[in-house]
């Protein structure tokens, strides 16, 4: 109990939501919200549910049940001298298209007020996966968990923290209806020699589907995605299953096969 409670205090602090906040959203009061922490008061499986959907984890990582990837934006040889069980490296022109596409799209939608970081996730997933079975080939290339709310691009948190020191962006706190909700604003435009005209259209294509959803909708719109579907809890989101989408989720016109009496 006291390393669940060490957790919440850990995701709290990250998300800058205060004791009072949480116990307000949880719908408990302050002292119980110290006393978990302090692992004096058992989780009720409702309460975990509820936890989880306000830190945008699953049960099963608030739990610790999963090792989280490891994840490190490549900048030089020293990089190298660290090898963790689960490692996913971001080389530098993958962590520069991750940032120049992320700048477009909150220039472009980051402003919309269901746009927190949640639908942030699903926005990212669908561009990159849906570039790649385009034009069999990678966008962004992120890796994504699959989450009880989603696909959660790994690389995520530890771009946003680079970027936020670089002041590209800023973190604004917010609520949106009774959740607390994390939102990014732009502080600099997107350099757009860093992105192709195609690229910039498909991205269009997916703001103009998908950024009026909310993060339950955008959520649900993605668990009947193949690629999601087909991964187990927690496991990496594989890009080849693009090619097995149906309706309305594929964005390939695929020739049928042609038989010949």
């Amino acid at each position: 109990m006291a390393q669940l409670g060490q957790k919440i205090r850990e995701l709290r602090a990250q998300n800058e939501i205060s004791q009072e906040q949480l116990a307000e959203t949880l719908g408990v009061s302050r002292s119980a919200i110290s006393q978990i922490e302090n692992g004096e008061r058992k989780v009720c499986a409702d309460e975990l549910i509820r936890l989880s959907a306000i830190f945008g984890i699953s049960v099963d990582s608030l739990l610790d049940l999963r090792k989280e990837p490891v994840v490190v934006l490549q900048k030089s040889k020293k990089a190298e001298q660290r090898k963790p069980d689960i490692r996913i490296n971001v080389p530098q022109k993958n962590l520069q298209k991750f940032k120049e596409i992320f700048l477009y799209i909150l220039n472009k939608v980051g402003s919309k007020p269901n746009i927190g970081e949640t639908v942030i996730y699903k926005l990212l997933y669908f561009i990159d996966f849906d570039f790649y079975e385009k034009y069999e080939e990678q966008l962004i290339g992120a890796t994504y968990k699959k989450n009880r709310y989603g696909p959660t691009p790994v690389e995520f948190e530890e771009i946003m923290k680079l970027m936020l020191k670089e002041k590209e962006i800023e973190k604004v706190r917010s609520k949106y209806f009774e959740y607390p909700q994390r939102k990014y604003l732009p502080l600099k435009k997107a350099d757009l020699s860093h992105l192709k005209a195609h690229e910039i259209e498909l991205i269009d294509d997916v703001l103009n589907r998908l950024s009026d959803m909310n993060a339950s909708d955008i959520s649900n719109y993605s668990h009947n995605d193949i690629p999601w579907i087909t991964t187990e809890d927690g496991g990496i989101i594989e890009y080849e299953a693009v090619f097995y989408r149906t309706a309305p989720y594929s964005v390939r016109q695929y020739k049928e096969d042609v038989q010949h009496d």
